[in-house]
């Protein structure tokens, strides 16, 4: 038998097997999934900081390349095509995330950890050397691929050498890796361009990515069991166009095709449809892709509703940020990922600080409801940002809103993965992902034609008719630009500008609201906290619970035990 250096001594057996002895003393208890014991802290560390390398790629690759757009297109020519050079990853790493999620589940996540990593590093290989903008695009897409992992596996194995009990200090570190890797993107891509060449924003993944693959290979645990699965082909097909139609509508909307054309209309058609066949095939299927039976638990439901509106008013409208920066205030693309600091600051104090209480107390509900009221506000304050505000103001304003995301972005992982039996711990990761990153897409384009459609009134009223330079478009204005404009229209266009961004944020004000009221509903259930007996091995015996555990001490950091977090 296998152990990957690692002695085990217990396993998950497949429901209604019961208990029982196996080779090299196993006991079979519950839910098919093979959990290693005995993992020392530091052991734990070591995965931990490789989990989060995989997270700061993944997340990384999403912004990085914002700075380096214009200086790919005059080497690679095909600016037509620019979009493309975003919506392919974004496209790829959305649609595989549920399909990640899943396969973890039924083979074991280190190896599938492992295979998106590699996938992410021939994709940043082939796309850094890439000689035309077609290829970048393809090779953008298996970058895409590999990211929807790295998301996924990442989280899930937490779930599964933590307990749910201490899980939260380390989740904590994956939203502050992920808040980082947004404010950082920009900053590093424009740095890279300046100094070195933009295909460097591609290779700089090689030895971050080359140092997760070895600790995940050397310290992560395998599995033990191997059980026959049926896969669900169709489902995965079906999901797949669907996602793919909802993800090129939303980005492809209002830039690539009007709104109002016959591509967007049959992509809108085919996104109904195709979900609508989705669902009759999930209920068919032995086991679905995305288990609809989830549904039926109010943690998990609950939380996807309230990550699906927080990424719409989150990403719709933080997006802008940088834009304002460059435009009202004047400062380099590099620069302005400076400016967002206060930002990062607030997400990483509240996601680190609330995992480490929540460890302690094992009471999350507190966080969820106090980010999204926080973050309401912080919408709501950067309404008020203007051409006039001081960058005091701007940094106090920023630092609300990223308390309010450090609040409740990573704490929806660690409730929905203490809600799920471990048997769908995978899939119910991938799925607070997946709809996260889809409230997030279609925010980023209805906040899109929102901006569009208000900057021309707000352009003509401060211009006060005077009309922009022939072959000066507003929607592709940098400071550059800018400064050849004069000082008349300067100051005209920056004031429309600034409060066309306004709008953008004032709308997404009662959009939070709506995540703050669907996050009372979000139920707390105990924390469940594995047991020295649990970790005993097999003569330890252990009591059947569908329950929560009550009554446990923190006391150590207890590594991985046989029984799953408790259900709702």
């Amino acid at each position: 038998m296998i152990t990957d250096g690692l002695s085990y001594s217990a396993f998950r057996g497949r429901p209604g097997r019961g208990r029982g002895g196996g080779a090299g003393g196993a006991v079979a208890d519950g839910d098919g999934d093979g959990i290693p014991l005995g993992l020392s802290r530091h052991r734990v560390l070591l995965i931990i900081g490789a989990l989060l390398l995989g997270m700061l790629l993944s997340s990384l690759d999403q912004t990085i390349v914002s700075t380096a757009l214009p200086t790919i297109i005059g080497d690679l020519r095909g600016g037509s095509h620019l979009a493309w050079v975003i919506t392919a990853y974004l496209l790829t790493s959305t649609v595989s995330t549920l399909l990640w999620g899943k396969r973890g589940d039924l083979y074991g996540r280190k190896i599938f950890f492992q295979a998106a990593i590699v996938i992410f590093l021939a994709g940043s290989v082939l796309a850094g050397l890439s000689t035309s903008l077609v290829m970048l695009i393809a090779f953008r897409a298996v970058q895409g691929l590999g990211s929807g992992g790295l998301m996924v596996g990442g989280q899930a194995i937490v779930g599964d050498i933590v307990s749910p009990r201490e899980r939260g200090r380390y989740t904590g570190l994956f939203g502050a890796a992920f808040g980082a890797a947004s404010v950082i993107g920009p900053l590093v891509g424009g740095v890279l361009v300046e100094y070195l060449s933009w295909r460097w924003i591609f290779y700089v993944n090689l030895p971050l990515g080359a140092v997760a693959l070895a600790v995940v290979a050397s310290q992560v645990p395998g599995r033990l069991s191997r059980v026959h699965h049926v896969i669900d082909y169709l489902g995965t097909v079906v999901l797949s166009l669907a996602v793919t139609a909802v993800i090129l509508l939303t980005s492809l909307g209002g830039t690539t095709y009007p709104w109002r054309s016959a591509p967007i209309y049959i992509l809108g058609g085919a996104g109904v449809v195709l979900t609508g066949l989705f669902l009759l095939v999930e209920r068919r299927a032995a086991e679905p892709i995305l288990p609809l039976h989830l549904f039926r638990l109010r943690t998990f439901s609950v939380t996807s509703l309230v990550g699906f509106i927080v990424g719409f008013a989150m990403f719709g409208a933080i997006t802008y940020l940088p834009a304002f920066f460059q435009v009202v205030r004047g400062i380099s693309p590099t620069l302005s990922g400076v400016y967002l600091l206060p930002l990062m600051a607030g997400l990483l104090a509240v996601s680190i600080g609330s995992g480490q209480i929540i460890s302690k107390t094992g009471k999350y509900r507190f966080f969820p409801i106090a980010g999204t009221a926080l973050m309401t506000l912080g919408l709501y304050l950067l309404s008020l940002m203007g051409v006039h505000t001081s960058t005091l103001q701007d940094a106090v304003y920023m630092l609300v809103l990223g308390l309010g995301i450090g609040g409740v972005m990573q704490v929806l992982v660690t409730i929905v993965q203490n809600g799920v039996p471990h048997s769908e711990l995978g899939v119910a990761t991938s799925g607070a992902t997946f709809f996260r990153s889809i409230g997030g897409s279609l925010g980023t384009a209805v906040f899109g034609a929102i901006f569009s459609n208000v900057l021309g009134g707000n352009l003509a009223r401060h211009l006060h008719g005077v009309t922009l330079p022939p072959g000066f478009s507003a929607a592709d204005a940098t400071p550059t630009l800018l400064k050849h404009l004069p000082a008349v229209i300067h100051a005209g266009f920056v004031a429309g500008y600034a409060e066309s961004i306004q709008t953008v944020f004032l709308i997404a004000v009662p959009i939070a609201v709506l995540a703050f009221l669907a996050s009372w509903l979000i139920p707390q259930v105990e924390l469940k906290q594995w047991t020295e007996e649990e970790n005993a091995g097999p003569t330890a015996p252990k009591a059947e619970s569908d329950g929560p555990a009550t009554g446990q001490q923190p006391g150590r950091l207890p590594m991985v035990g046989p029984s799953g977090p408790a259900r709702t």
